[in-house]
């Protein structure tokens, strides 16, 4: 597998003024490609993997390194071969990313509304919660996102400001950057799905690669965006057309994809399969993303 780009390719129309991490990219694999498929991957594909995006192999072994010192990732030694899962305490947040990414977004239900202690925690501020004021944050109320378990909580609606309210989340929430971040997706990937839609197929490694890069950068917008109900972000939102985009090229890509990660990729008794449970299940999700009309 290594060194192969296959008929597409990950070229520099993909890639440019890109800064792709070595972390932050195996974080994307195993969201995409592992997790789904049992969880268990051999090392060397993902060197091989990440070499596709001018990632070295030291800086794979580092990264994967302190992964599992965080506690993302544990380790599984099997003769001269070494593997690596998902750790239990990364569970929770790969499964909200997955949800986020897979499935449709339900519109939030008003507002949630937390009186705690400052500095805000780090899993909270994860959760899109703002400071409106020195112990008081805010957020959409989505279902996707678990309840805080600390402090005082308060469901909210909004009965009247709504203007202001637009005026306030744009001083929360860095609005006009994921707002460029998913304009320049959009740009990106619009000639891949024009190509997709041109071409009877596209080989398997390609796909697999550029469905990675794909995922890799709207999962990056994606978990920034508050995802603010309809009226609260600016009328030109591209929220919507990213999402539209993601699932067209995400659909179209998987079909060749799948069955190259059940070909090439490794894991600890054999090579992972091709589909799943949990992958036909993703797919399912995708589709109905690609029906569901997202807030603006």
């Amino acid at each position: 597998m290594a060194g192969s780009k296959g008929q597409y390719g990950i070229g520099a129309s993909f890639t440019e003024g890109l800064s792709l991490t070595a972390p932050a990219m195996i974080v994307t694999i195993y969201g995409d490609i592992v997790v789904p498929r049992g969880g268990v991957l051999w090392i060397g594909n993902l060197i091989e993997i990440c070499a596709q995006f001018q990632i070295t192999e030291t800086q794979v072994r580092t990264a994967v390194s302190r992964l599992v010192s965080a506690g993302r990732l544990t380790g599984i030694r099997d003769g001269r071969r070494s593997y690596y899962q998902l750790a239990e305490a990364a569970r929770e947040e790969f499964d909200l990313a997955a949800r986020l990414l897979y499935e449709p977004i339900t519109p939030s239900n008003g507002w949630t509304i937390l009186r705690t202690r400052a500095p805000l925690p780090d899993a909270l501020r994860r959760q899109h919660f703002a400071a409106i004021a020195n112990d008081i944050f805010i957020r959409p109320n989505h279902a996707h996102y678990p309840s805080p378990t600390e402090g005082m909580q308060f469901n909210a609606t909004l009965d009247q400001g709504a203007s202001e309210l637009a005026e306030l989340a744009r001083t929360l929430w860095p609005l006009d950057t994921y707002a460029s971040e998913y304009r320049a997706f959009i740009n990106r990937f619009s000639p891949l799905v024009d190509k997709l839609r041109a071409h009877d197929q596209i080989d398997g490694l390609s796909a697999v690669f550029l469905r990675l890069l794909l995922v890799h950068i709207y999962r990056r917008v994606l978990l920034a965006d508050p995802l603010l109900p309809k009226g609260t972000t600016p009328a030109d939102w591209p929220g919507a057309e990213a999402r539209s985009l993601f699932a067209s090229a995400y659909l179209k890509l998987s079909e060749y994809a799948d069955a190259a990660i059940g070909r090439l990729f490794e894991g600890r008794d054999a090579t992972l399969p091709a589909t799943t449970e949990a992958t036909i299940l993703r797919l399912k999700g995708i589709r109905a993303v690609a029906d569901v009309k997202m807030h603006p």
